[in-house]
């Protein structure tokens, strides 16, 4: 007789669902520009629009690091400290975590779009 134990069934919430059907496409939001397909075509996926939001936010950064990377060490530090964060968000996303970057998340929460 198979006996099933009922705490190893596991009951997904809405909030579940959309963390797994929208975690790839979040992970898109730190790869600079694309961090418009999660902001402009998933409108309904909280997940994504967070990591998104943050994304846009660190594309911001980026544009105007470019301007400060002809500055000898100051430029190179920033570019690579933004491609570790990147990298860090898209680990975060695929994992499903909701990551506050710290700074970055005050600013994305400002973006209503």
């Amino acid at each position: 007789m198979l006996r099933e134990n009922m705490s190893d069934k596991k009951t997904t919430t809405p909030k579940d669902q959309d963390v797994e059907a929208n975690k790839t496409v979040a992970a898109l939001s730190y790869f600079w520009i694309l961090c418009l397909v999660p902001l402009l075509g998933k409108k309904d996926s909280k997940f994504a629009q967070f990591h998104a939001k943050q994304g846009l936010v660190l594309f911001i950064i980026e544009v105007i690091g470019g301007l400060v990377f002809w500055f000898p060490l100051f430029g190179q530090l920033l570019m690579l400290a933004l491609v570790v964060i990147s990298v860090m968000g898209i680990v975060k996303a695929l994992n499903g975590e909701w990551w506050e970057i710290p700074f970055i998340y005050e600013w994305s929460k400002k973006i209503n779009l």
